[in-house]
């Protein structure tokens, strides 16, 4: 099956410098792969080699840029010829499948929703991504694309996790859990607890409440939150980690003797860097558009680039959307025809 992706070459920390280098290492991985390019003609083609510019490579110009601190609104109105803007033009008009960037992520999911639009059934679109826990990776959603949800939004994000996870894993029946402040069916909020229900309703392997320590024990395989608490979750995990990586070091260079200790423990060490690496799980989805939209990362180095061309690849030959829209349709009347009121003879004979 061929794959077209849509890189946006410009976006990103370090831009060209590590978009370039990502997508020739995909292009001699997966044979099967043709990317576009986009971005600033002259900074893209220095950095390629000529014997791989070719039928499975080209560039497509973009005049703008759009920062990595822009703000959203701003980029949408200003930034139409931006390397983001027009990389996304190029899944709507369905020259590619999908589009992978490290850029702004506010601008990226404005752009994207505003292009591409959201899939039937589907009102808000949500940030998806894998995350390491004991049992492997669980994906976890939102993750800031929206600060409130209703009960109906967070149905649909399961729904849309639970695809995407069956596109990149083996698991047919992966188990949901609703991230609360409790595993007790009376804790959380109205919201919490009619989402709940929906999902008791559905065909979904819906486990029930599951707290903040259950997402890196890994007691599902997808955890659904609203995007305020998806995200604040997130970035203190990312916090911690930080601080741990910090305290090990320093206690390592305590004295003459923890050194040694860090030396003699060095292969442990570096297996479990390898475990964690962020990098790994690089490849945040945005769900719920009528297209594939991947977000790298925006300070992540080739490796991690082009572990996000790999989802996006995933998702394309899975078909990510349409699973999703066909999902959310036939659940949704499932649930409407469970719950639907019988008619009274008064209401039949009338």
């Amino acid at each position: 099956m061929r794959v077209t992706l849509a890189i946006d070459a410009m976006g990103g920390d370090h831009g060209p410098e590590v978009t370039v280098p990502a997508a020739l290492a995909a292009l001699q991985k997966h044979p099967h792969l043709h990317l576009i390019l986009v971005g600033q003609e002259d900074c893209l083609r220095p950095l390629l080699a000529d014997s791989l510019v070719s039928d499975r490579l080209r560039i497509q110009s973009a005049t703008q840029v759009v920062e990595m601190d822009e703000a959203p609104a701003l980029a949408l109105r200003n930034k139409k010829d931006s390397s983001m803007r027009v990389a996304i033009n190029l899944v709507k008009e369905g020259e590619a499948q999908a589009i992978v960037s490290a850029g702004n992520t506010g601008a990226l999911m404005a752009t994207a929703r505003f292009v591409l639009k959201t899939l039937p059934g589907i009102d808000r679109p949500a940030i998806c991504t894998a995350l390491p826990t004991i049992r492997g990776p669980s994906w976890m959603l939102d993750l800031g694309a929206n600060i409130d949800s209703s009960a109906e939004h967070l149905f649909q994000f399961a729904v849309m996790g639970v695809e995407l996870m069956r596109a990149v894993t083996d698991k047919d029946q992966p188990t949901v859990g609703l991230l609360n402040i409790g595993e007790e069916d009376m804790k959380g909020s109205e919201v919490i607890k009619r989402a709940a229900k929906l999902l008791q309703q559905s065909d979904l392997n819906y486990y029930g409440f599951v707290e903040g320590d259950d997402i890196y024990a890994g007691t599902t395989d997808v955890v659904v939150s609203d995007g305020f608490v998806g995200n604040v979750a997130l970035k203190t995990s990312e916090g911690v980690a930080r601080m741990v990586a910090h305290f090990m070091r320093a206690e390592f260079k305590k004295s003459w003797l923890s050194r040694i200790a860090g030396l003699i423990a060095l292969p442990v060490l570096r297996a479990f860097r390898r475990r964690i690496d962020p990098r790994v799980y690089n490849g945040a989805s945005l769900l719920g558009l009528r297209g594939i939209v991947v977000k790298s990362h925006g300070g992540t180095d080739a490796f991690g680039f082009g572990n996000a061309i790999a989802v996006a690849m995933k998702e394309v030959e899975h078909d990510v959307p349409r699973k999703i829209e066909h999902h959310v349709t036939e659940t949704f009347a499932k649930i409407a025809a469970a719950t639907a009121e019988p008619q009274t003879e008064f209401a039949s004979s009338s």
